[in-house]
């Protein structure tokens, strides 16, 4: 129960500190303001800035100073899942139970809202770093390279991905797609609080390991979920893999094989917090909740 109380105050503060980015005022491109909110505030687990402030807070406590790196990396998996959803790439219809961008909007609208909330993330950490003290810039600027080269990754991730689809590929293939376009966002937002919270390199080490386990074990489960879902809860249809061939761990390992590895990520993931005793408590039992979710 406090797991999941905890959970429900990152969320909301997260959804708080989105809100002051939503651009309300009118002006021409005002579809395309809403166009960017309706994606951004769909709802969504917000797994990624929670990383962020929760590994934070394993070192410190005043997380308010990683915000604008929580809200960055939301807003470019919000990008990503608009660009996803494509008819070029998915080709899905929903997401989080409502009209994917481009049928809520239109085609045009949703590639722009994409971009519009990939650059919207560098306004904002950009604009933390003007406001920093001169101490604080060396970190800050290795954490905005590290930021950049995973959105990279993810793109290039997802274009294997699309290019593999109804191929037979090797197990390295299915690696590099999978810790490119899943695990590289994941991995960075536990980073992204490890560093400016000023860990050490073993720290870092360690939590980078985690980071890691956690990213496959999310996609594995992503695929399972694909694979033997409930479309009501996960708010999209089920089965869209298999019918656009993707290169997933069910059709590499089969769905028994892919449960066993999720397993053996998430104990793996939840072994490398175990220096870091109570403090990580919340940390474990998000490795856990990957590992359950229904959605």
């Amino acid at each position: 129960m406090v797991f999941k109380e905890q959970l429900k105050k990152y969320q909301q503060e997260i959804n708080e500190e989105l809100e002051k980015y939503i651009r309300k005022e009118k002006c021409p491109e005002e579809t395309l303001n809403q166009s960017m909110e309706y994606s951004l505030m769909a709802g969504g687990k917000r797994l990624r800035p929670i990383l962020t402030l929760a590994t934070y807070q394993l070192f410190k406590q005043d997380a308010d100073k990683c915000f604008p790196y929580a809200v960055a990396i939301e807003m470019i998996h919000n990008f990503s899942l608009i660009h996803d959803d494509l008819p070029a790439i998915d080709n899905d219809n929903f997401r989080h139970g409502k009209p994917t961008n481009h049928k809520q909007f239109n085609e045009a609208t949703a590639i722009l809202a994409g971009d519009g909330l990939l650059n919207m993330a560098y306004i904002v950490i950009s604009k933390d770093l003007r406001e920093s003290n001169i101490e604080e810039i060396p970190k800050k600027v290795k954490v905005i390279e590290e930021f950049s080269k995973a959105v990279d990754r993810m793109i290039a991730g997802e274009y294997v991905d699309t290019e593999k689809q109804g191929q037979q590929i090797t197990q390295a293939e299915q690696k590099y797609i999978h810790e490119n376009k899943t695990s590289s966002l994941l991995s960075v937002s536990v980073r992204m609080g490890a560093i400016l919270a000023d860990c050490t390199e073993l720290e870092l080490k360690k939590m980078t390991c985690y980071a890691d386990k956690i990213g496959l074990a999310f996609q594995i489960k992503d695929d399972i979920l694909s694979e033997e879902g409930n479309e009501e809860i996960l708010g999209k249809p089920v089965g869209n893999d298999k019918k656009l061939g993707k290169c997933t761990y069910i059709s590499q390992y089969g769905l028994e094989g892919a449960k066993k590895i999720l397993d053996k990520n998430v104990k793996e993931a939840v072994e490398e917090l175990k220096e870091f005793g109570e403090k990580a408590e919340f940390l474990k039992q998000l490795a856990y909740y990957i590992q359950n979710r229904n959605k």
